[in-house]
């Protein structure tokens, strides 16, 4: 078409089509299927989620519980303790007189040894020679003594001659009595320089083993420093540090059962001794258990539990420790009765692992929610499921609550 016809047809009122006419006719309905689907989706999302909305209120719904039947039983309280055991004797050897060098020590730990046994000896040639000097001198004076005494008697028996004055017997007796007393006092320093000489040598005041060994040769000690400890294990003590409201319990004679346990031992035995006084920072009352071990099995300075019956035997409800809410004295839990929970409350009396000891007002033979009660209210419908658990009577009386430790 050339441009004089489109400037005719321009001028009678006649267009030429626009480019892209049929693309603008497209828009509006792809607009209108994407706006569809939007809606179509919406709508099934929300009749699936209207779908899944539980319109039955939980509290009217029976809850899944598991349940165990309460058992009849006793507690007894009692008291327990941690103690020590201890040697029956024990003595650190070491030099109480003189500071010397370690010469020997003879011993290692877990040696065993016997009363009068050289353990070490120190270098004391010092002292050797101090005590020699001395015994020389003490010798020395008590020869000069017996020759002023003899002098003296000498001239006493002048005197009745008229040959001698008593002025000259009586400074022959002063003499003589001077040096007696300096023999005296020479032969006392000469005994604490055989003490100082006996204290080179370290020997085992009585039969036992030796616990440590606290210095090697060479070292330099001084009056008071430990070569070596020696303990004795056939009797060894348990003693104990107890609260003073527990005076009455820890009497002499009262029985105790013992758990040691360096070597899981149990033991049985009974308070030998008691203090009649408390601790006066402490408040705290010693008391020690004496128990024969001829074949030394109990390892001395290790820890001991300890068991005291404190009351007699009463009647109580046993139920697991984990179906109860315990808070001071009192103790909730959930019952079942006829497919209902009832949450009731019990005072409690103790415990012992994983069993609780509650009051006989809590029957026997009641069904207690174990598993569960966390969603539980008071007078909730349960379906009761029972348990494999059971609150079985413990071997050992269970502790008072509030155990002392």
């Amino acid at each position: 078409m050339t441009s004089q016809e489109d400037g005719k047809k321009a001028d009678a009122g006649i267009r030429p089509p626009a480019r892209g006419s049929s693309r603008s006719r497209h828009v509006p309905i792809i607009i209108g299927a994407i706006a569809g689907a939007v809606l179509l989706a919406g709508a099934f999302m929300v009749i699936r989620a209207e779908s899944q909305v539980n319109r039955v209120a939980l509290e009217s719904q029976v809850k899944n519980v598991t349940v165990i039947t309460a058992k009849t039983g006793q507690y007894r309280p009692m008291r327990k303790y941690v103690g020590t055991i201890e040697p029956w004797v024990q003595a650190k050897l070491g030099p109480q007189f003189i500071s010397a060098y370690v010469d020997t020590v003879l011993v290692r730990p877990g040696d065993v040894v016997t009363r009068g046994q050289v353990v070490a000896t120190l270098d004391c040639r010092h002292a050797s020679a101090s005590n020699r000097a001395v015994s020389l001198q003490a010798r020395a004076l008590q020869t000069q003594q017996k020759a002023l005494a003899h002098e003296a008697s000498r001239i006493a028996e002048l005197q009745q001659g008229g040959f001698a004055s008593p002025n000259e017997i009586e400074q022959k007796e002063a003499e003589s009595s001077a040096k007696q007393a300096d023999l005296e006092s020479t032969q006392a320093n000469l005994q604490r320089a055989t003490l100082e000489v006996s204290d080179c040598i370290l020997r085992a005041p009585f039969s036992g083993e030796i616990a440590s060994r606290s210095t090697d040769p060479g070292a330099f000690v001084h009056p008071g420093d430990p070569v070596a400890t020696i303990v004795d294990r056939d009797t060894v003590r348990v003693t104990v540090e107890v609260p003073e409201i527990d005076f009455d319990y820890v009497g002499p004679g009262t029985p105790v059962r013992i758990h040691a346990l360096a070597n899981d031992r149990d033991l049985t035995g009974t308070i030998a001794r008691r203090s009649p006084a408390a601790d006066a920072s402490t408040r705290t009352v010693h008391f020690e258990i004496d128990l024969p071990d001829p074949k030394r099995l109990l390892p001395v300075g290790t820890t001991a539990d300890l068991t005291i019956d404190a009351g007699e035997p009463t009647p109580a409800t046993l139920v697991p420790l984990v179906a109860a809410a315990v808070r001071g004295s009192q103790a909730t839990l959930f019952t079942v009765n006829a497919g209902v929970a009832h949450k009731l409350h019990f005072q409690v009396k103790g415990e012992q692992g994983e069993t609780l000891y509650l009051d006989n007002a809590l029957p026997a033979g009641a069904e207690i929610v174990t598993e569960g009660r966390a969603l539980l209210q008071d007078g909730d419908p349960v379906h009761a499921v029972h348990g494999n658990m059971v609150a079985a009577t413990p071997t050992r009386t269970p502790p008072v609550k509030g155990v002392h430790l």
